[in-house]
């Protein structure tokens, strides 16, 4: 029943991340306008002075198509409301108002008194929230009359510049209207990327400096291209704003991991999936990583007690899984290989494996590859049949990662796992929704104990191997997604 539920909501997913393209197009309503109209429907005495509310959050309309950054251009004057208040009460009137109060980046809530009284200071008001007194919330007001402070409106001009816009509200001024906008990005050490479409890039400069001024820490924004060319699936890079350096430094779940961003691969979103399947992992475990990266799940599992052999065809990766094991102090917990996954399957695993499994300690396979993994499984067929089977068998525990476009995801992993071992898995595996990687597109990740009769069975018929990785041009695995 659960997973059903959980299916059901998937599904749910999907339909609405496919009209999200459709409601980014509302985006183009002003927000101020809909809020008035809402707001004199209800409340027709409370109208908003349109002198000010419009512009408050709005650059300049003369920075609409700016293809390079001139930030003089954004400065614009406002008018907003302001109480005058004591100083001897200031602190508790500025917190009694905090939803009240103007909240903007590098915009002072409290400013000195025009009449230049030193007993006095203004404390300015988002005129969103604010247009008369009657405009505060009752505890607002009782708060204002328990500090003797006067609900009379004074009026302050506010100079707004570049520095005090949101990311987002610049690029929105700049970019064509109704056009989809974003300020979406991921992490990675000082490193933003991320996935411009088509008609953004023409801004693209504009958008990494921007991405760059309003994030701080960010001193190097990167666009991924559309196709994933290379022999080792990292991606083409261009750097859009910042410097060229590429070697990022990242803690997750208190590791520290080092590489070349522009020439392995590193997904901040997958942080909660290596923190699942490493808790799954007890001292005194063997770990096989067949598709380790630089390490996100070997290492952890190595701080745990537990001992890894973990595998990587893209040299660069071995590279830093091997720095990222000393930099952890793990290095000894982990052998490191540099083979093609079938090649590891057969090579190193199928060494280990059978005294691993006279043993009582858990073996677990870890096979994160979504694009392909599931194809890899057929390595597993007859990998011991030459062998006795041992009395009581140790089976190895598999994770086996996959992307799935099904309607039924959950099912359709499932199958391609079954076909691939020559074994039905139904009833016999568990399923877990890892991500939704694009509006119809999934990530899964299968569980299964490997079957006795898959790796003691005879030879399976050949079939032509599939290389790792596909020689193919692919699609980006990912589309934008919000951090």
């Amino acid at each position: 029943m659960t997973q059903f539920k959980h299916a059901c909501n998937r599904r749910m997913l999907r339909f609405l991340g496919r009209i999200f393209v459709s409601a980014q197009t509302q985006r183009s309503l002003n927000p101020a306008a809909v809020h008035r109209c809402f707001c004199s429907a209800a409340y027709p005495c409370l109208a908003v002075k349109p002198i000010m509310e419009p512009k408050l959050y709005r650059p300049p309309p003369e920075v609409r198509g700016m293809t390079s950054l001139d930030k003089d251009a954004f400065t614009q004057t406002i008018t907003v409301p302001a109480l005058r208040v004591p100083i001897g009460v200031l602190n508790k009137v500025v917190k009694s108002l905090k939803k009240s109060s103007i909240q903007r980046p590098g915009v002072p809530r409290v400013v000195q008194d025009k009449e230049q009284s030193s007993d006095f200071r203004l404390v300015l008001l988002d005129p969103r929230r604010v247009s008369a007194p009657s405009s505060f919330s009752e505890t607002e007001a009782e708060a204002l009359r328990s500090f003797s402070v006067s609900e009379e409106l004074h009026y302050y001009e506010l100079k707004l510049t570049y520095d005090n816009l949101k990311s987002e509200e610049v690029l929105e001024a700049v970019l064509p209207q109704g056009q989809d906008v974003t300020s979406a990005f991921s992490r990675v050490g000082h490193i933003a990327h991320m996935n411009l479409r088509d008609h953004q890039l023409q801004y693209k400069n504009l958008i990494g400096q921007v991405i760059m001024d309003k994030n701080p820490g960010v001193t190097c924004v990167v666009n991924k291209t559309n196709i994933i060319d290379s022999t080792y699936r990292n991606f083409k890079m261009e750097v859009l704003a910042g410097e060229e350096n590429m070697v990022a430094k990242v803690k997750e779940n208190g590791v520290t991991y080092e590489f070349d961003f522009s020439r392995v691969y590193w997904n901040p979103r997958l942080s909660t999936e290596h923190q699942r399947v490493v808790q799954l992992v007890k001292r005194g475990d063997t770990v096989f990583d067949v598709f380790a990266g630089v390490g996100p799940f070997a290492i952890p599992a190595a701080r745990l007690g537990a001992s890894i052999l973990a595998n990587d065809l893209n040299p660069e990766s071995y590279r830093w899984l091997q720095h990222n094991c000393k930099l952890n102090k793990v290095e000894s917990k982990v052998r490191a290989f540099n083979l093609d996954g079938r090649a590891f399957i057969r090579g190193p695993l199928k060494q280990e494996l059978p005294a691993l499994m006279r043993g009582t300690s858990a073996v677990h396979v870890v096979m994160n590859l979504p694009a392909l993994a599931l194809d890899f499984l057929d390595a597993f067929r007859g990998l011991l049949h030459h062998q006795e089977p041992p009395c009581d068998e140790n089976l190895p525990t598999v994770h086996c990662y996959g992307f799935s476009k099904d309607d039924d995801p959950d099912t359709d992993v499932v199958e391609r796992a079954s076909r691939s071992l020559g074994f039905p898995l139904k009833n016999r595996c568990s399923v877990h929704f890892v991500r939704n990687v694009a509006p119809n597109k999934d990530m899964m990740c299968v569980r299964f104990t490997l079957p006795k009769d898959v790796l003691f069975g005879s030879d399976a018929e050949e079939s032509e191997p599939i290389e790792e990785p596909a020689s193919k041009r692919q699609k980006c695995e990912e589309t934008t997604n919000a951090t």
